[in-house]
């Protein structure tokens, strides 16, 4: 684990990147920053080709497996990343326009390509992504690979809701994906919310719920 890089300086695996693996060269090293937000403290990584992975503050190491990285605040992709970021949180942008680097299998990549096509402010369900990839009786391996989705926000994962409109699992907590489609005007109601929490491995708190009422009130 390369210093000062915290939680997300993982050990760098070998996977190959075709036929259901990934690949990544041994010598790369990534840059990071990161960001405040009103979804927690962001970690994001890029490559020379492009923007690589947003992780959230208590992002799981194992969901996303990343090489070496290294701070730097002046790489031209994480300081245009930023700034778009700010925009949107700021209701000042509704489409990001930056390369992304998405590492993964075919399958993932195509299921995360499909989540870029959801237009701000809609939602798509998981049978209705994989239909869009061409794999309609895959559902479950659309939620795993939704579940992986490495660039969080802008690979709108937080678009995808159950069949039956219910808020699911988000890598980035409910409240969060709560917050994300409040932000876009999809308002979930807050018993939708607290339902879903329910049903997480963590049990709920007092204040968890208090903090959900007033995050929807308050959008």
């Amino acid at each position: 684990m390369a210093s000062g890089c915290g939680a997300f300086c993982y050990v760098l695996e070998n996977m190959k990147m075709r036929e259901g693996k990934t690949t990544e060269n041994a010598a790369e090293v990534m840059s990071f920053v990161k960001m405040k937000s009103p979804v927690g403290e962001l970690t994001l990584v890029a490559s020379d080709k492009g923007l690589v992975a947003i992780l959230w503050e208590n992002d799981d190491p194992k969901r996303v497996r990343l090489g070496a990285l290294k701070e730097d605040k002046q790489h031209p992709v994480l300081v245009e990343v930023v700034k778009q970021l700010r925009e949107y949180f700021a209701g000042e942008r509704k489409k990001f326009s930056v390369k992304l680097d998405s590492r993964g299998t075919e399958f993932q990549r195509k299921v995360w390509a499909a989540l870029v096509t959801i237009p701000f402010g809609e939602t798509r369900s998981y049978a209705q992504i994989a239909e869009q990839v061409g794999s309609p009786k895959a559902v479950r391996a659309v939620g795993a690979a939704n579940g992986r989705n490495p660039i969080s926000i802008i690979a709108p994962c937080h678009r995808v809701i159950g069949s039956n409109g219910k808020l699911t699992g988000f890598a980035g907590g409910l409240e969060a994906k709560a917050f994300l489609l409040g932000l876009e005007g999809r308002q979930p109601h807050e018993d939708a919310v607290i339902e879903a929490m329910k049903e997480t491995p963590t049990p709920l708190m007092e204040s968890d719920l208090l903090g959900v009422r007033d995050l929807i009130k308050n959008r």
